[in-house]
């Protein structure tokens, strides 16, 4: 008798491992994951709003009527990039257009470059897509023209949270005005000292 013991004991336990096995099979089968994790670790004294980084600016249905003459503008539209945990710390930048030095003791100072490629019939504006006679002018806070390709003013950022804005303004060219659908891209780079 201690041997059929010994036998239905060794039974039972190859089963008990056997389901234990296809248990972790079920487990491993069933709730297998993986998380990729990224991130970057760098100093600077602002931080730029994930929503800032990607931009749809719309700018609707524009009447050709508004454009009629080269140099005709529509309705600007506003756009910002917003700044967030701004830490106290010296800040310096050389304007590109004066070469004069902007600084602070106690504030972070930046320029934003904005790059697109250039109308041929007017390089001051951003090419468009899909039509003629049109392109984007970009301009700052003040109505200062932004150069594409080059630094804009140095701007002085409060310390904790601040929103910059810039605008977007169609203007006509001295190309045939066509009508349909348009579209432009304009990266942005921040630029700190």
């Amino acid at each position: 008798m201690k041997l059929d013991n010994v036998k239905v004991l060794g039974c039972l336990l190859l089963a008990l491992m056997a389901s234990a096995h296809a248990l972790d099979e079920e487990e491993i089968e069933g709730m297998v994951g993986r998380l990729n994790i990224r991130g970057a670790m760098h100093e600077m004294p602002c931080s730029l709003e994930m929503t800032s980084i990607h931009q749809t600016i719309d700018l609707g249905a524009i009447s050709a009527g508004q454009l009629q003459r080269p140099g005709d503008q529509a309705t600007a539209k506003a756009f910002q990039l917003r700044f967030k945990d701004c830490q106290r710390t010296a800040g310096k930048i050389a304007n590109e257009r004066t070469g004069n030095l902007t600084w602070s003791a106690h504030q972070p100072v930046l320029s934003v470059a904005f790059d697109a490629p250039a109308d041929a019939d007017d390089p001051r504006l951003v090419k468009v897509q899909g039509i003629t006679g049109m392109g984007l002018r970009l301009t700052d806070a003040e109505g200062r023209d932004v150069q594409l390709g080059s630094r804009g003013e140095p701007l002085f950022l409060p310390l904790g949270d601040s929103t910059q804005t810039w605008n977007v303004q169609p203007t006509r060219t001295s190309a045939p005005l066509t009508s349909g659908a348009f579209r432009a891209v304009v990266d942005f780079r921040l630029n700190y000292e």
